[in-house]
């Protein structure tokens, strides 16, 4: 019988991989045109365990170098590139080393989002280190698990030596693109003014601002609002900046400065009026637009010179952080939120773990983490919010006057103690789990004890 369907690739058993949950290579970070040359090449289902590897690595070499993060867009850029070499590390064990270039346009497309932002070279190796070290124990934790014990040994021997070989190839290519990049990146207009926009931000007192004002062809002696805009979609970063500056202008500005910093994410400011002579837009209408660019902002207070530009900054910054805080809390997304509406919020999250502590301190059982709790805790929230008004929370809350009183009533017994015992802490507290939820809140298994 003659063989049919070209030559034995080597290696039989990584056909054999799969992934240990539910991986669909709809999931992959790559293009789709990418997946399926992987698929034909090596198989779905050892494409679909390079996938689940993947976002293992990601989180990893994110947790130990957090700078190669920075945006949820920029650890999808990530995970994107670090896809890339994992695929190609399975066709280097599958096909031989020629049949997998070191990087592709996923991979470059990474290096100069890092030089952008100013992220040194020695961090963008040390994530390729985390990555290869992760992704090399994985490959022989498989092998251990699919190949024969007698030849177990030389098997394992020659895949180390093999994506040695291959990650020493991938680090002196990613090098290379990185001093190239950075060398056009540096001596362009654009580097310059984010390097001033940076040292403005890190020390003003050493910085010609009038130099300054004339290079970012702003000026730095006026009035200045700041705001954060972010997306957590595939927005260009030309969408990013309409959406900054329109958002601005809304504002009140007459000028703006834009300085993108991560993919999916940049800083901008725009110069208002110091009196508030001219009106701006409401806040709904703010967020309104924001939300058909799928776009989100956090904007600082206006601030004078180049201290208000720092301090606006600093506090669109907290903004950020809280509603991100509140995203993983699975808290609905405003799309606009001013920092003088989460400033108690953002400065007592700032030591998380000392929130959480406090938050359980005071509500007791009612911090426990149930649909129940939490419906008792929200009305409790409301009610004293309200200056106790049973028919402001019963309208807000869309519920009966009757079951306000109920929930109020029961939140009290959880509690065990009035409303007027420390009145001021426990609304804080309940303020503090109404934005973060679980960050701040007791594990769901306290109340099955």
């Amino acid at each position: 019988m003659t063989e049919t369907g070209g030559p034995r690739p080597r290696r039989a058993w990584i056909a054999r991989l799969g992934p240990r949950g539910e991986v669909d290579v709809d999931r992959a970070a790559s293009p789709h045109a990418v997946v399926e040359d992987a698929v034909a090449r090596v198989g779905a289902d050892p494409v679909r365990w390079a996938i689940e590897l993947n976002s293992v690595v990601v989180r990893r070499i994110v947790d130990e170098v957090p700078a190669l993060g920075g945006s949820p867009a920029a650890v999808e850029l990530l995970r994107r590139g670090n896809e890339a070499t994992t695929l190609r590390a399975l066709f280097t064990l599958v096909e031989g080393s020629a049949a997998a270039p070191p990087t592709d346009e996923a991979i470059l497309e990474g290096i100069r989002e890092f030089v952008h932002r100013a992220v040194p070279l020695e961090r963008v190796l040390h994530g390729v280190r985390v990555g290869h070290a992760a992704t090399t124990e994985a490959f022989l934790r498989a092998c251990a698990e699919l190949v024969d014990p007698e030849v177990a040994v030389d098997e394992v021997t020659a895949i180390s030596r093999e994506l040695f070989s291959y990650v020493d190839v991938l680090s002196d290519t990613m090098i290379r693109a990185y001093l190239v990049e950075h060398e056009v990146w540096s001596t362009s207009a654009a580097a310059a003014r984010a390097d001033i926009v940076r040292s403005l931000l890190s020390d003003a007192t050493t910085t010609d601002i009038g130099e300054a004002s004339r290079v970012l062809g702003y000026d730095l002696r006026r009035t200045h609002e700041a705001v954060v805009v972010w997306s957590d979609t595939s927005n260009g970063s030309s969408t990013l900046q309409a959406a900054a500056t329109e958002a601005l202008r809304a504002r009140g500005a007459t000028t703006t400065l834009v300085i993108p910093v991560a993919s999916g994410r940049l800083w901008a400011w725009g110069t208002v009026p110091s009196d508030g002579t001219r009106r701006p837009g409401s806040w709904e209408s703010i967020a309104d637009a924001l939300s058909r660019q799928q776009t989100q902002a956090a904007f600082g207070t206006p601030g004078g010179g180049v201290e208000g530009f720092r301090r606006s900054h600093r506090e669109a910054l907290r903004g950020e952080r809280v509603e991100r805080l509140r995203r993983e809390a699975g808290r609905m997304p405003r799309h606009a939120t001013a920092y003088a509406d989460v400033a108690a919020i953002a400065l007592l999250a700032t030591d998380l773990d000392a929130a959480g502590d406090f938050v359980r301190c005071e509500l007791g059982g009612l911090a426990t983490r149930s649909a129940s709790m939490e419906v008792l805790r929200t009305t409790l929230y409301h009610y004293i919010g309200a200056e106790r008004s049973l028919v402001d929370v019963a309208r807000r809350l869309h519920v009966a006057r009757g079951t306000v009183t109920y929930r109020v009533k029961r939140a009290q017994e959880v509690l065990g103690h009035g409303l007027d015992d420390r009145l001021f802490t426990l609304h804080t507290a309940l303020a503090l789990a109404e934005e973060l939820g679980d960050a701040v809140l007791l594990p769901r298994d306290v109340a099955e004890r």
